[in-house]
């Protein structure tokens, strides 16, 4: 049976097991407590689930093994300073930026990027941790310890906000989902959007900017692009060198889900572009409790990933799959009262992406 060990035990970690049942692939998630006796990897192919894995013995030898995929695509894409870097030579379409190196570069930092900044530390700081948003009143507010370690970008007035995911193969080949719209709310995503037919326009440029970047870096696997939609302009926020929460909703509305497709691209299986039949909403769940009620839904499809619950952190997700965006609509009503208040704004937000077709 092939074997594929993956660097973290989060949920995405989880899932890549799930998808790895049917295709006879054996996925062993690795994070803090992982016993090295109970893990075949000597002979495995090493994955990741996220650009900064838990840091032990095991995880530096997995981390420097022979067929770890992307091995040296991860520490540059971890740093977001690499990572512009990167953008900035594909003459990639991304928002002004400059490194952060000292709190007397505060005057020229605003005088060329505009008022409204937003700091970003080069490694970590996800779900709106280690970024701030700041003017020039609010310098005092970044610590000491993000100089020479942060970088500093315009503030971005975007109409919306969507991603695109991804596969390359070690042949080179390239599949990609429709782009998916998203919503984030306290930097954290709250609800994603993807049509079965997307705007061909937007479609067309994603594709291109991403399969510049997997060619460039000779990736391997799923990759995931985060956009600001500015006008009819689609400009580059981030990059993942991995599956990622906006593509979740490819489990139930695609033929192949992001994580098969991780798997089929790392271990050399067959990579058809995956077919998506009908359109799908994606409502992250976040600080809630397991709800039954949930389940009522026809449409429903519940991901519960079985964590601790706390405040701001993701605990599953419900995926909604239908051809006809007025169902999608009605289900999205329904569900609202199974939800905290705070998902009112953004089930609205969905609906009017659903009926409209997306943000343009």
């Amino acid at each position: 049976m092939k074997k594929v060990c993956v660097l973290g035990d989060g949920q995405l970690g989880r899932m890549l097991r799930q998808a790895g049942e049917p295709l006879g692939i054996q996925v062993y998630p690795v994070g803090l407590d992982a016993d090295p006796t109970m893990v075949p990897y000597q002979n495995a192919v090493i994955t990741a689930e996220i650009e900064r894995w838990p840091e032990t013995p095991f995880t530096r030898i997995l981390a420097s093994h022979h067929a770890f995929i992307n091995r040296d695509v991860f520490p540059l894409i971890a740093d977001r300073l690499r990572q512009k870097q990167l953008l900035d030579e594909l003459n990639l379409p991304t928002a002004n930026w400059q490194p952060l190196d000292s709190f007397a570069d505060w005057p020229k930092l605003l005088a060329k990027l505009g008022h409204t900044l937003i700091v970003k530390r080069r490694t970590g700081g996800y779900d709106g941790r280690g970024q701030w948003r700041i003017t020039s009143e609010l310098t005092d507010l970044i610590p000491d310890d993000a100089y020479q370690a942060a970088i500093v970008e315009q503030a971005i007035n975007f109409n919306g906000e969507l991603s695109l995911i991804g596969a390359r193969n070690r042949l080179g080949k390239m599949v990609f989902y429709p782009v998916t719209y998203n919503l984030h709310q306290n930097s954290i995503l709250k609800m994603s959007v993807a049509f079965a037919n997307p705007h061909e326009i937007l479609q067309a440029n994603a594709e291109s900017m991403l399969a510049t970047i997997m060619a460039k870096l000779n990736y391997i696997g799923v990759m995931a692009m985060e956009c600001f939609v500015v006008g009819d302009k689609l400009l580059i926020n981030e990059l993942a060198p991995r599956v990622h929460n906006s593509g979740h909703w490819t489990q139930n509305g695609a033929s192949i889900s992001q994580f098969e497709l991780h798997l089929r691209a790392i271990m050399d299986l067959p990579m058809p572009s995956p077919a998506v039949f009908a359109n799908s909403v994606m409502v992250n769940l976040i600080g809630m409790s397991y709800n039954c009620d949930w389940l009522t839904e026809s449409l429903v499809h519940l991901h519960w990933y079985e964590k601790a619950v706390r405040a701001g952190r993701k605990l599953g997700h419900l995926n909604l799959t239908h051809q006809n965006s007025l169902e999608l609509c009605f289900c999205l009503e329904r569900l609202t009262t199974t939800l905290s208040v705070d998902y009112a704004s953004a089930i609205e937000w969905a609906k009017a992406v659903l009926l409209s077709e997306g943000i343009n």
